[in-house]
């Protein structure tokens, strides 16, 4: 499947703050456990105007990133050096917003962040279970439930990682609202719930999340040393957590999800390869709106 050339309906969509705005209300409430109800006909109207939106939104991001996806092998060892490679050269890599927050940033400025994160923030567990409905290659089934397992603190409540990230954010009295959520990561969040619950984008979603467990690490324990240094405690185990456990995720969800993927459909590589590419230029769209933010958008720091 091509993607649709960018028109410009297309593109205003995906810049849009007001359309990701509506956009992440309605996965909220469509995603939200609820009852049989008298007005489900405007329900199901309202779910084909807002899946056509989002689908519009889906297939301009594709063309943005179509050319470099191109590139991805369709063999799994090279598939892999590929997607591995993205840890160093994707969109987004090595922000000079993430040593600052881990070495200057106040309190007031790490509120903002963490705030907008949470506020963003799809659920990785729930994404994960989403995606791996129906996925064709047992093995590649097994580590998605694995990594499901882990998300879910191999059934032990106090280890499960949201409630981690929801204990931080009440520690730090923390208010996310889509209201007060810069549009681009009100974007990374409805990419990625676009990606695990549209299934033509079933593959994609192993590309968005499977680069999420390979970029975070860096990520996480910058953001872990600022905590500390702020004089947080026991709560930012969720970063520090996630800077050690996701390099051993990424490495059995590259090993045991993508490869056997790809062995098994060479086609797939292409879409795995622009779910990566869609996912870490959503998360450099949303670095630079925080620098914008927090430093100024003339300031020369900015430039990464």
């Amino acid at each position: 499947m091509t993607p649709s050339a960018p028109s410009a309906a297309n593109d205003r969509l995906a810049f849009d703050d007001g359309f990701h705005k509506r956009l992440a209300h309605w996965n909220h409430r469509r995603l939200s456990p609820g009852f049989p109800h008298a007005d489900w006909r405007a329900e199901l109207a309202e779910e084909h105007t807002m899946r056509e939106l989002e689908s519009e939104f889906m297939e301009a991001f594709r063309a943005e990133v179509a050319e470099r996806a191109a590139t991805a092998p369709t063999d799994p060892e090279g598939m892999l050096r590929w997607f591995e490679d993205l840890k160093d050269t994707g969109p987004g890599q090595n922000d000079p917003l993430f040593p600052w927050l881990a070495e200057e940033a106040d309190m007031e400025a790490m509120r903002w962040f963490l705030q907008q994160e949470v506020a963003g923030e799809a659920g990785f567990d729930d994404l994960v279970a989403y995606t791996q409905v129906k996925i064709p290659v047992a093995r590649a089934k097994l580590e998605l439930a694995a990594n499901y397992w882990d998300e879910m603190g191999r059934g032990s409540e106090g280890g499960m990682h949201g409630p981690m990230l929801d204990a931080l954010a009440r520690k730090l009295d923390l208010q996310p609202e889509i209201e007060t959520t810069v549009g681009p990561a009100l974007a990374l969040g409805n990419t990625l719930v676009a990606m695990a619950t549209h299934r033509r984008y079933a593959y994609h979603s192993v590309g968005g999340l499977g680069v999420v467990e390979l970029t975070a690490p860096w990520r996480a324990e910058l953001i872990a040393q600022g905590l500390k240094r702020l004089g947080v405690g026991k709560e930012r185990i969720y970063f520090a957590l996630h800077a050690t456990l996701d390099i051993k995720h990424s490495e059995t969800w590259n090993a045991e999800v993508l490869q056997p993927l790809v062995a098994a459909d060479p086609g797939c590589a292409r879409y795995i390869a622009e779910g990566a590419l869609m996912r870490l230029t959503s998360g450099a769209r949303c670095f630079e709106a925080y620098r914008a933010h927090l430093w100024g958008k003339d300031d020369l720091r900015g430039a990464a």
